[in-house]
């Protein structure tokens, strides 16, 4: 299944499909294309979305002294990629931007699931 953004603001699909236990090929006639309002019942699904900058390992101990102003490093360099999860699953790399005065995250590439 492919996707693609369309000028019109809908999402289009395409399924290929073929016989069973027999490929499709490419330029076959067996695509169908769905448009975002046939996807609306999944519209409403709620997922979470994680970016993380970076772990850190404390001792309750440490943890219990921070204060406003302290500085935590971090397993990661300035710079590094960022990962990003949805509901606790690895789906990109990105990094950190500044959209007027809120932070925000530009992905800059899809990790393929692991099957």
């Amino acid at each position: 299944m492919t996707a693609g953004a369309e000028d019109d603001g809908n999402i289009k699909f395409e399924q290929h499909t073929a016989p069973r236990g027999q490929p499709v090929e490419d330029g076959e006639d067996a695509s169908q294309t769905h448009t975002s309002a046939e996807l609306e019942a999944v519209f409403d699904v709620p997922v979470r979305v994680s970016a993380i900058l970076g772990r850190a390992r404390l001792n309750v101990r440490d943890l219990l002294q921070l204060g406003p102003g302290t500085v935590l490093e971090l397993d990661r360099k300035v710079g590094e990629a960022i990962d990003i999860y949805v509901n606790d699953r690895l789906v990109a790399r990105g990094e950190v931007v500044l959209v007027e005065d809120k932070l925000g995250v530009t992905m800059t590439e899809i990790v393929k699931a692991e099957r």
